[in-house]
């Protein structure tokens, strides 16, 4: 059998061990009690206990190790430009040429140190899940009960739980009092859910088992007892712990492009040195000279000073959006936001707020839209109030949850905690009619019955409050209140009311319906002749502007698409509220994904929504939408979304709502939870991406000007006119700080206006490269050009002429960041012109070239002889001659529509 980190697993990737019956929701409790074996009466015994915690191994989600200090390290220097300048580091050495070996090797540390420290980031995503498993459980073993550590749980162990319990393993329930358990993290769904020991279809989905609990889910009402079925990595929280584990993320579009940009400059490098090399051996030139006009080459060629810059650029991006309220944990992930082309998101939590509000009243008089302000500020009539009120009253005192002072400190259920914030809005509160009508009986809510009651002392009689599911408080009802009085409920006002309910919840609401009776006496059952009071719809409420967002996408041209374990109805409903359509909403069942066809086809489809979904298959719809070409953004908080989101080229994770889980799967948490957030961060990853963009196009016409500088030279027969030295002064020290001041551009206000770049486009176009090599050959001419006016006009000697050649080189590269402007820009008005970092940056280098010609001791370690008035002359005027020259040639590529564009 293959094995992952300890764990054995089939062809399938299921673990072969921890899962002592298949689809275990399927089947009768007495069989399951047959198959595994146990008595729920007495539990396991000790020793069979212990022997089945051999067998299957224990109830654990084992972590790994994350990547060692040398690991991370040989990930930094294996790189071909890294090996490349080794090379060159060596020879220099061999030649005993020490000042250029240690200058190369200087940089090579420094590249190597930025990248070590950048992306020391572990993996701790499976030890988040294994956190989950650090627990104690009530179980019964030889009759008796007892508290064991979650780890020891063996299938066959008699679980019971009770409110507040964290499930520790699969557990297939035997018997329930009112249980219900909170699953959202696991398969989305808003709300608890009520659990029963009856079966299930064997292919109902994972929302659908209400006779499971399942590890790493919450008990939020009631009791129950059951036999533990699955544990470790065979449970369903194992399940998504392997998918997480095993779900690769994909190395960022940038990472992509530079690597193949690296690969393709010392292929270049490669091909020239060896062409020179060929050159100089056939016109018996000296081999010492030639090997060091390889160095130089190889040196000029690559851009030492592109990974130090994009490194301080995306670390700089990740400051700007850690402001905005989204943590960025993977530097390459801030320039591939501005490449995303869709959003898959969750719903709960991301697109709604993960709470449950009533919005609408619907009371014997009409109704009350709540979301509209219609509670309790007069603008309602008496009949609707005193309506409301009644309604509201048997809300609050058929309660289990309680709510402190201003919504602090509340617990219980969360549609319960709705009705006791609406009757609060009404001028009810609990406290306040538990005094007048105190609780004295109580029938807890059941999932089979589908209803819940409370019996209330009042005025010498009891007061029976009811709430539960629409048809089923309807069957028990023979009257109807209407404000003071009441009318008969007659079979079609009967067919009315379901008809109300039925249409509250085709529009996304979960809709209960209340009644109440009065007796003397209270013997157990409520009975069929209750009054209806009337029906509540609650709703988990759509974010703040989450509708702006998503329009914001698609102006963007982001598509964006919903993704939740929840059901169709009530996802399509909220995709509408949310501004997904302007037409009818098109919603895809997980069912119907069960094809690799099906899911394939999904990028081409143009779905909106997806419900019903499984872990399983959204990590499946990343890989669909990847494979289609698209850049891909998942957001989600729960367990469930981690395999999703650590395959995602974005995972978005939620700070405040989100699991542990969630967050250490994601390369970007947000910490207001606001999917609003997201579209912000596409604004900066954009801007970023074309400030990237910019400065390489300006490193790569720098380096390839030395380039050309020192072949052109070496085949014409003239001096070395850079030494390598001087050119990796200009490489990492004057090329450096233009580079990162054109990185701090703000972007203008466009940027959200325009489609997303094409994901397969390089990260240096065609356009890009015709400039490349335009500027490249401008600043060449007028560099070699300075040096033979140096040689010819003024007869210096060939020291001071490659200074002069060194000096106009270096000045040239400075003015030509004015040439990096956007398009429409001149080169006396520009960003460039209006940014302060370029002109700071300009100063400073400037500055280090008076002192690489003043300071004796770094003239002398660059080989500088330093030049009178007329060779500075020369090199000031050469270099502003460029500029302008530049300038003109960029105005003609622009005219042309071919080379036009970004």
């Amino acid at each position: 059998m293959p094995r992952w980190r300890g764990v054995e697993i089939d062809m399938n990737g299921n673990p072969t061990m921890g899962a002592a019956i298949a689809a275990p929701h399927a089947v009768p409790a007495h069989a399951i009690i047959a198959a595994l074996d146990t008595d729920p009466a007495v539990g396991l015994s000790e020793p069979e206990a212990e022997a089945r915690l051999a067998r299957f191994g224990p109830n654990e989600l084992l972590g790994h190790e994350p990547p060692g200090a040398l690991s991370i390290l040989m990930d930094q220097i294996a790189s071909p430009v890294v090996a490349l300048l080794a090379a060159a580091a060596a020879i220099s050495f061999y030649f005993q040429d020490w000042a250029e070996a240690a200058a190369v090797l200087v940089v090579l540390a420094i590249n190597t140190a930025i990248g070590f420290v950048t992306e020391s980031r572990a993996q701790r995503s499976m030890e988040a899940l294994r956190r989950l498993g650090a627990q104690r459980q009530r179980v019964r073993r030889g009759a008796r009960e007892r508290i064991v550590p979650a780890g020891e749980l063996v299938p066959g162990d008699v679980v019971l739980v009770g409110e507040g319990d964290v499930v520790a393993a699969d557990i297939r329930l035997l018997g329930t009092r009112g249980l219900e358990a909170d699953e959202s993290t696991l398969t989305g769904e808003s709300v608890p859910v009520g659990k029963s020991v009856v079966p299930v279809a064997e292919a109902a989905p994972l929302a659908d088992r209400p006779s499971m609990l399942f590890k790493g889910t919450a008990v939020t009402r009631g009791d129950g007892e059951g036999v533990v079925t699955s544990t470790g990595f065979a449970t369903e929280l194992g399940h998504i712990a392997l998918l997480a584990g095993t779900a690769e993320p994909e190395e960022s579009p940038l990472t992509r492009r530079l690597a193949e940009l690296s690969a393709g400059l010392v292929l270049i490098v490669l091909v020239i040195a060896a062409s020179l090399g060929a050159i100089g051996i056939m016109e018996h030139q000296d081999p010492l000279l030639m090997i060091k006009a390889a160095i130089s080459l190889a040196v000029a060629a690559i851009p030492e000073g592109l990974p130090i810059v994009a490194t301080l650029v995306l670390a700089r991006g990740m400051l700007r959006l850690a402001d905005r309220h989204a943590i960025i944990e993977r530097l390459p992930a801030v320039e591939t936001l501005g490449a995303t082309t869709v959003i898959l998101t969750d719903k709960t939590g991301t697109l709604t707020e993960n709470r449950m509000t009533v919005a609408r009243l619907a009371i014997p008089s009409g109704d009350i839209d709540l979301r509209k302000g219609l509670a309790g500020d007069g603008s309602a009539n008496s009949t609707l109030r005193q309506e409301a009120n009644q309604l509201l009253t048997a809300g609050a005192l058929c309660n289990g949850a309680s709510l402190g002072a201003e919504g602090k400190e509340q617990s219980g259920d969360p549609m319960e905690l709705a009705l006791l914030t609406a009757a609060r809005r009404f001028g009810l509160e609990r406290s306040d009619l538990e005094l007048r009508m105190p609780e004295c009986e109580r029938v807890a809510f059941d999932s089979a019955a589908k209803f819940m009651a409370t019996v209330h002392r009042n005025a010498g009689a009891l007061l029976i409050a009811v709430k539960g599911a629409p048809e089923v408080i309807l069957e028990r009802c023979r009257r109807v209140g209407a404000g003071e009085g009441e009318a008969l409920l007659d079979e079609s006002l009967r067919s009315a009311w379901l008809e109300r309910a039925r249409s509250l919840g085709n529009e996304g609401l979960r809709v209960l319906a209340f009644a109440r009776a009065e007796a003397r006496e209270f013997r157990g059952e409520i009975g069929n002749d209750l009054t209806l009071l009337g029906l509540a719809a609650l709703e988990d409420p759509p974010r703040a502007g989450v509708r702006e967002a998503i329009a914001a996408c698609r102006s963007a041209g982001i598509e964006v698409v919903m993704v939740t374990g929840d059901h169709a109805g009530t996802a399509a409903a909220i995709a509408k509220a949310v501004g997904f359509g302007p037409g009818p909403i098109t919603v895809v069942e997980g069912r119907d994904l069960e094809s690799e066809n099906a899911v394939a086809s999904l990028p081409e489809r143009g779905v909106e929504v997806l419900a019903r979904v499984t872990p399983r298959q959204k990590l499946e719809l990343v890989e669909a939408y990847q494979r289609a070409g698209h850049i891909v953004a998942m957001t989600g908080d729960g367990v469930n979304d981690a395999p999703a989101l650590k395959k995602a080229d974005i995972g978005i994770a939620m700070g405040r709502r989100g699991t542990e889980i969630a967050r250490q799967a994601a390369v970007m948490v947000l910490t207001d939870d606001a999917f609003p957030t997201i579209v912000e961060a596409v604004r900066q990853g954009r801007v970023i991406f074309s400030n990237v963009r910019r400065f390489i196009v300006y490193l790569l016409s720098c380096n390839l000007s030395e380039v050309l500088v020192v072949s052109l030279a070496i085949l014409a027969g003239l001096p070395l006119p850079l030494q390598p030295i001087q050119i990796l002064f200009m490489n990492v020290v004057t090329d450096v700080f233009p580079a990162l001041a054109l990185a701090m551009g703000e972007g203008d206000g466009h940027v959200l206006e325009r489609p997303p770049r094409d994901p397969r486009e390089p990260i240096i176009a065609k356009r890009h490269w015709v400039r490349i090599v335009a500027f490249s050959a401008v600043i060449t001419s007028f560099t070699l050009g300075a040096m033979l006016l140096a040689l010819e006009w003024e007869g210096v000697d060939r020291g001071t002429a490659t200074t002069i050649s060194f000096l106009t080189l270096a000045l040239t590269q400075l003015w030509f960041a004015f040439n990096m402007t956007d398009t429409g820009e001149g080169l006396i008005v520009s960003n460039v012109v209006k940014n302060a970092y370029v002109w700071g940056a300009l100063l400073l280098c400037i500055l280090m070239l008076v002192a690489a010609l003043t300071i004796a001791p770094l003239s002398h370690a660059l080989d500088i002889a330093t030049p009178d008035a007329t060779g500075l002359a020369i090199a000031g005027g050469a270099s502003l001659g460029a500029l302008l020259v530049g300038a003109a040639v960029l105005s003609v590529l622009r005219a042309s529509p071919l080379f036009s564009q970004g």
